[in-house]
């Protein structure tokens, strides 16, 4: 089985690239986010064509999770238990942003997760990000207290860059988000909850996201943000992980690049 994850930063407008890399790269389950569409604006019918489920949760044009399966797609659920609340305009009822979207996928419990940006340092959306990341822990958590065995994938665009090496000059980002203490800690509590980053160690030195501004992706001047972090029992059958930067590469790309695990039998 082959999982993959993807922040495409918007659906409608690299479908093509899509559709081109589930033809060549063979994934069984693909997890997307930042679609930046609506439910009835997703391209479902391209991905169907070849063979795939789709699930999706868009509210408008921004955030937007997705899964797309030929191995199953079961349980769908829309978010997890104690899901925070968001809203930047006042005067608005804070609401649930479409962040993240599960399903059992080929016997695997997939969760795709477009974690909060968390803006910078001192913005209430870096509060809301970590108690978007402590409710999520809290219930992967709990997950893995009533099945030990259970076959669990966090996957996706996380916004934290959790090791120094995860990002091309640190210097650049020390007083920024992603990097910060709080969120460092929000993302090894998950890990600390049992759920081991996969791709590493495949991996060394490698980024999965490079802005368009200023050449950083000839320039190699990316960040390692995007991960997969499985359960002890789906971590075992791990055999290998890569991150396609072709994917990165000529017209209409995404700004982050595709991250892939293989997974045993």
């Amino acid at each position: 089985m082959r999982l993959a994850t993807w922040n495409v930063n918007s659906i409608r407008t690299r479908v093509d690239r899509v559709v081109g890399f589930l033809e060549r790269s063979d994934v069984d389950v693909l997890a997307l986010q930042e679609t930046k569409c609506r439910d009835d604006q997703f391209p479902s019918a391209a991905f169907e064509a070849l063979g795939y489920e789709v699930a999706h949760v868009g509210l408008n044009q921004w955030n937007g999770v997705a899964l797309l399966s030929r191995v199953g797609l079961d349980d769908v659920r829309v978010g997890f238990e104690g899901v925070p609340s968001w809203s930047s305009k006042e005067g608005v009822e804070p609401a649930q942003e479409a962040r993240a979207i599960g399903a059992t996928c080929g016997g695997v419990r997939v969760l795709s997760l477009y974690v909060p940006n968390g803006r910078q340092l001192g913005d209430p959306h870096l509060a809301y990000k970590l108690k978007w990341l402590e409710a999520l822990r809290a219930d992967a958590a709990g997950w893995l207290a009533t099945d030990p065995d259970a076959q669990v994938a966090l996957v996706g665009d996380w916004n934290i860059a959790p090791q120094d090496d995860d990002v091309w000059d640190i210097g650049v980002f020390a007083h920024s988000t992603h990097v910060s203490p709080p969120e460092r800690a929000a993302f090894a509590a998950i890990v600390d909850a049992g759920y081991a980053d996969v791709v590493r160690p495949y991996t060394p030195g490698e980024y999965t996201y490079w802005d368009y501004t200023q050449l950083r992706f000839p320039r190699r001047e990316g960040m390692r943000i995007d991960f997969a972090l499985c359960s002890p029992a789906l971590a075992a059958r791990v055999t290998g992980a890569s991150i396609d930067r072709q994917e990165r590469k000529g017209k209409g790309a995404s700004d982050h690049a595709p991250v892939v695990v293989e997974l045993a039998d």
